[in-house]
């Protein structure tokens, strides 16, 4: 499959946060992806920096440049095609029907497919948080003031404004984006990946809340190094549940504000019984099944199993235990998981385990499908994520003894 994904909305409508929001989440599933940001392609051709002025339709040799970085961008995205099937977003104003209509005759030309994404805002609020929180913090405006980078970028967006025509039905197939989520319309979308994404993009939010993960108290199976199975909690294991509570009040001003989602096995269940907070069990959150080799101690797994020791050293991402399965697995079932963490507005505690909780921490910190099965996730710690337009900041704190690799 070769689809190609254009962006479309004036500046600070949160197409830039979109398109990396749909990169990551292809990724993540396993897609061959990659973005095109045609502002990153004109501060490298132009330079940064360019004054509002450069924006004005009127600018003759400003649009002119402006249409060559843009033709640029888009020569490179088509060329990435030719080197196999993948989803790639041209991340772009395309502001006029005649910009649109360009860029769907050089996708057409190509043999790709092609899905537009308008974002379209008026909520005066959520545009100058935009321009506040990104847009001043961007290479245009290093070392300039930030009140006199507000009104210029402002005066940015009253000239794209002038020129800006909305999509409409005859332009193939869009999908409309209002107010960051508000509202999602959906005009001629057909195929498995364009559904799967109006289905991401209904979900998608702006506002800032903490996610915490946690891997359960250390379980009777872990002190014996046993992989698999429902063990409950040892005295270690309740110690760490019992620090967990007075962590989280401390943040919360009320228990209604905490969402709580646990595995299915009683040592995640037991880890949050002492939160004072009702919790929600989910199949999609238990452990990677570890088939034949469940209950199994390492040892016993490195006697009884040698060559699929050695394969799983070797890949460790597509690896399946027989009768089991492997990271790739986890990652398919935990996607409605992941639906339900962008969806959610409260802050969410999820306690979980190692294979689960480094598939879930990849998509929220951005690293690579390969390097999953390797993220570091410690008993007796909680990793704190707050994501934010562009990415998330991390903070983790240990609550108690007994962490391992």
């Amino acid at each position: 499959m070769k689809l190609a994904i254009a962006m479309v909305g004036l500046p600070a409508r949160g197409k830039t946060f979109v398109a990396r929001r749909i990169a990551r989440y292809l990724a993540w599933l396993g897609h061959r992806t990659a973005t095109f940001n045609v502002g990153d392609y004109r501060r490298e051709r132009l330079g940064a920096g360019q004054p509002a002025a450069f924006f004005d339709p009127a600018n003759v040799e400003g649009t002119a440049a402006r249409q060559k970085v843009a033709m640029h961008a888009l020569d490179e995205m088509i060329a990435w095609f030719e080197h196999g099937a993948g989803i790639a977003i041209y991340d772009a104003t395309n502001s006029t029907r005649a910009r649109r209509a360009q860029v769907s005759r050089r996708f057409k030309e190509a043999g790709i497919d092609l899905l537009f994404i308008e974002s379209l805002c008026d909520d005066a609020s959520i545009i100058e948080r935009n321009v506040r929180e990104t847009k001043i913090s961007s290479p245009d405006y290093a070392g300039v003031d930030p009140e006199h980078a507000v009104r210029d970028f402002l005066a940015r967006i009253a000239f794209y404004t002038r020129s800006y025509e909305p999509m409409t039905e005859d332009e193939g197939s869009f999908v409309r984006l209002v107010d960051v989520g508000r509202q999602v319309i959906a005009n001629r979308v057909d195929g498995y990946v364009p559904a799967k994404l109006v289905s991401f993009l209904l979900n998608l939010h702006i506002q800032h809340r903490p996610i915490w993960f946690s891997r359960h108290g250390e379980s009777l199976y872990n002190r014996e190094n046993r992989v698999g199975g429902d063990p409950a909690l040892s005295p270690r294991g309740l110690d760490y549940a019992g620090r967990l509570a007075p962590f989280l009040h401390s943040w919360a001003r009320s228990e209604d504000e905490i969402v709580v989602w646990t595995s299915t096995l009683q040592r995640t269940r037991q880890t949050a019984s002492l939160l004072g907070v009702p919790s929600t069990p989910w199949k999609a959150l238990d452990e990677i099944d570890v088939g034949v080799c469940d209950s199994l101690t390492y040892s016993e797994v490195e006697a009884s199993f040698p060559d699929e020791v050695a394969a799983r050293r070797v890949d460790k991402l597509r690896y399946r235990y027989p009768r089991g399965e492997s990271y790739e697995d986890v990652i398919s079932r935990l996607e409605p998981v992941l639906v339900e963490l962008e969806r959610e507005r409260r802050p969410t505690f999820v306690i979980a385990h190692q294979a689960v909780i480094r598939a879930l921490l990849a998509y929220f910190t951005d690293k690579p499908r390969e390097e999953v099965p390797h993220l570091p996730v410690p008993l007796h710690t909680v990793i704190e994520l707050v994501p934010h337009a562009y990415g998330c900041t991390e903070r983790r704190v240990v609550l108690g003894p007994g962490t391992d690799p």
